[in-house]
């Protein structure tokens, strides 16, 4: 089945805040602490510039009802992680089993930041180490406070993209945004 791509492109409000375009109305969402970056790199806590498709959509199933319009959302479990780890020969910028021996971040966290998570299609084509890892769209903190480089959403909004995409997106961070803001 045919799903035409909903491109979501990144803007800065005049307040200082960021946002995406969705259904013609302004959606708040949170960028990387490290602001907004070229040559992105691991660890800077930086948001990307480029355009970035949805891959995987992962979700916490005990926690949400399985995600409208998305039939191939997978559950997260307790054994997955993202090896986040630059010197991982074989798997950098990817999903992982738990335990896994290098540097990785746990998919099932005790907080909800991840409790819908997007993989974007940063770095990954090959990944190359130390170029960032774990670029996600994923769900906001309350206070939209910066992230380590992902683009967050409300859950609700985030939800809301899934649902009006069927999973089949693409984020958009336009280099004039480069440099010119404050993390958000």
């Amino acid at each position: 089945m045919y799903h035409p791509s909903l491109d979501l492109i990144l803007r800065r409000e005049q307040n200082g805040t960021h946002s995406i375009v969705l259904d013609g109305q302004a959606v708040t969402c949170a960028i990387g602490k490290g602001g907004i970056r070229k040559d992105k790199r691991e660890g800077d806590g930086a948001t990307p510039i480029g355009h970035f498709p949805f891959r995987r959509i992962f979700y916490r199933a005990d926690r949400l009802e399985p995600i409208s319009g998305c039939p191939d959302a997978i559950p997260i479990e307790a054994d997955h992680g993202w090896s986040d780890d630059p010197t991982d020969p074989e798997h950098y910028n990817q999903l992982v089993k738990l335990p896994y021996p290098h540097s990785h971040e746990c998919l099932k966290r005790e907080d909800t930041v991840y409790d819908v998570v997007v993989e974007l299609g940063y770095n990954d084509s090959p990944p190359i180490p130390g170029h960032g890892s774990a670029i996600f769209l994923h769900v906001a903190r309350p206070d939209y406070s910066g992230t380590e480089g992902c683009i967050a959403l409300a859950l609700s909004d985030l939800l809301r993209v899934l649902e009006r995409s069927g999973g089949y997106g693409t984020i958009i961070v336009p280099p004039e945004l480069e440099n010119k803001s404050e993390p958000s």
